[in-house]
């Protein structure tokens, strides 16, 4: 027995979480689910789980995505179960990751019994199963006061190799309610002649979601009769679907509001460094976009910290400190605090911010800057404290590259300027694998480019992104970096912050909007 058996041996094995996710929205795990993600030592998960959901993971030591259909690369049952028992039994700590509810057609149970044989400890985690959320996100009510009090999830697929249906077929057509089919794309024409042979009429109500909850959610309305002519092993209509039959799937009482969002079906590439993708991502995705993050450059402390360091010890010579990014005021305020030194160093400087962004970072740390020019450049930040620089010493926090405009701008104005180097930029060279999957598949419709060296460096990483989508620019210099590179720029922020991107964004759809 190596040391490590004997340490799992002394311990006991770890617990087995069995987390629903929900249907593909990220938003829908439960807080519980979070919290098992978060101390999780292992996670196996399912391909319709959101992968937004792994960034609570980020502790974990090994992720494995247990394959899709797509890429014929499933994992079977048994091999699920093996894994499970035996990372448990080295006493890690595993989350098996769910789409749906784990109970509602997961095969938990088959799970659940290879962790009683093997004296697993395990919990369920409750996750909404799709047909709640179609409720919700295709505005299919599944209960009607007048036509449906009770509903049946139903099977579309069952288990190979089988002895017989289990469904009971007359059963279900004399139902008084709603049926919900799980799955059961190209089982549909079997499943829909059986209920109507068995006396449902052909001209029920139907609706077909698919991806329920998703980016690209579809909801298609139709008969029971039309069934088998759009699910069918050849149909355009790919997993995953539910279908809801009833008289509920003809009810527009709750509006379709998922699918009527201003950004609802179109994707965006987000360039910026990951830790800041979130101002952008979110409000896009709350509008109903996809959102795919991609850096162009990685931002990192700055190799050689002695400069800096030199500047923080002799912060009372200065007079001014102007921050021309968020990064700068970060990285400085980072460096400031594991030096030991107090934030009161700082309360003799008068400070220059070039925009809210910047200022909004500074506001975090308790600091209210005295200069915002009105436009967020440099060359607007040089002219608004041009007057008040003249034999002052001015530091400058600033990045390893990027345009000279403020330093030699405040220097023609009579300042003594000191830059150090507060972070690295470098750029990245290798794209995501689900990035790379988009754009092989259907690419972009928008590329986000918020900085010129994010523009020299997305042209260098995706230029077929560049080349085959609209892009969205923060500000007329780096439009004109855009341009330079041979790219158009479709719209150009007005304001030059996130929330101007958007805005930008929608007031375009709204122009051009059929």
């Amino acid at each position: 027995m190596t040391p490590t058996d004997q340490d799992s041996a002394a311990t006991g094995p770890g617990t087995v979480y069995l987390v629903g996710s929900g249907p593909g929205d990220a938003g829908l795990i439960t807080q519980r689910g979070i919290q098992c993600l978060q101390q999780a030592d292992v996670v196996l998960y399912d391909y319709l789980s959101n992968p937004e959901l792994l960034e609570y993971a980020e502790s974990a030591e090994q992720m494995h995505c247990l394959g899709s259909h797509a890429q014929r690369k499933l994992w079977s049952q048994d091999r699920i179960n093996e894994e499970m028992v035996a990372q448990a039994k080295q006493g890690k700590t595993v989350v098996r990751l769910k789409s749906g509810d784990p109970t509602v057609f997961a095969r938990a149970t088959e799970e659940i019994e290879a962790l009683r044989a093997a004296d697993v400890p395990f919990q369920i985690v409750p996750g909404i199963t799709t047909a709640l959320a179609a409720s919700a996100y295709a505005g299919i009510p599944l209960t009607h006061s007048d036509h449906a009090s009770a509903v049946a999830f139903v099977t579309g697929h069952e288990k190979p190799g089988k002895d017989g249906s289990a469904i009971d077929f007359a059963g279900l057509a004399s139902f008084p309610g709603t049926l919900v089919f799980y799955m059961g794309v190209t089982t549909a024409p079997q499943w829909s002649a059986q209920l109507i042979e068995h006396g449902k009429s052909p001209d029920t109500p139907c609706a077909i979601i698919r991806r329920c909850s998703w980016p690209d959610q579809e909801t298609f309305r139709c008969t029971l009769g039309e069934i088998p002519n759009l699910l069918h092993s050849g149909s355009k209509i790919r997993p995953p679907v539910i279908t809801v039959v009833g008289e509920v799937a003809q009810d527009h009482s709750i509006p379709n509001w998922f699918e009527q969002r201003a950004l609802f079906g179109q994707t965006f590439l987000i360039t910026r460094p990951e830790h800041q993708a979130a101002e952008l991502r979110y409000p896009l995705a709350e509008l109903g976009a996809e959102v795919f993050v991609q850096p162009a450059i990685d931002i990192n402390i700055a190799k050689d910290p002695a400069p800096l360091n030199e500047a923080i010890a002799y912060l009372k010579s200065f007079d001014w400190i102007a921050f021309s990014s968020r990064n700068g005021v970060t990285f400085f305020m980072q460096r400031l605090r594991s030096l030991d030194f107090d934030f009161r160093m700082l309360g003799h400087l008068k400070i220059g911010a070039i925009g809210p962004g910047t200022a909004e970072q500074l506001a975090s740390y308790g600091f209210q800057a005295d200069i915002i020019p009105d436009e967020y450049r440099a060359e607007s930040l040089v002219e608004a404290m041009a007057e008040q620089v003249n034999g002052k010493r001015v530091l400058l926090p600033r990045a390893s590259r990027g345009r000279d405009v403020l330093p030699v701008g405040l220097a023609q104005h009579g300042a003594d300027v000191t830059e150090v180097i507060t972070y690295e930029s470098s750029d990245v060279t290798e794209v995501s694998p689900e990035v790379k999957r988009q754009m092989e598949s259907s690419g972009f419709d928008w590329v986000i480019i918020t900085s010129s060296a994010i523009a020299r460096a997305t042209a260098q990483l995706v230029p077929e992104a560049m080349s085959s989508s609209n892009i969205v620019s923060i500000s007329p210099i780096t439009s004109d970096t855009i341009r330079e590179l041979g790219y158009e720029v479709t719209v150009e922020a007005k304001v030059y912050t996130m929330d101007g991107i958007v805005q930008a964004i929608l007031e375009y759809e709204d122009q051009n909007s059929v």
